[in-house]
């Protein structure tokens, strides 16, 4: 089975929600800013909870903030 990345759109969110830096996602999602700049570099998959918090964040479905590409 080929190796699935989780692709994302935080940086564009960020940038659409007032240039929301990357540490205040961070503190509001309760990890560090160096998972977010990971995760913005699709260098790492977040936990469901990570997901969702971020998803929270933006006020969009989880789906819309990540996406799942085979």
């Amino acid at each position: 089975m080929p190796k699935a990345t989780i692709r994302n759109s935080i940086r564009q969110l960020r940038f659409a929600h007032g240039e929301m830096t990357q540490q205040e996602v961070a503190e509001r999602a309760g990890c560090t800013r160096q998972t977010i700049i990971l995760l913005e570099q699709e260098r790492c998959v977040p936990s469901l909870v990570l997901a969702l918090r971020i998803a929270r964040i933006f006020n969009r479905p989880v789906d819309e903030v990540f996406t799942l590409q085979d």
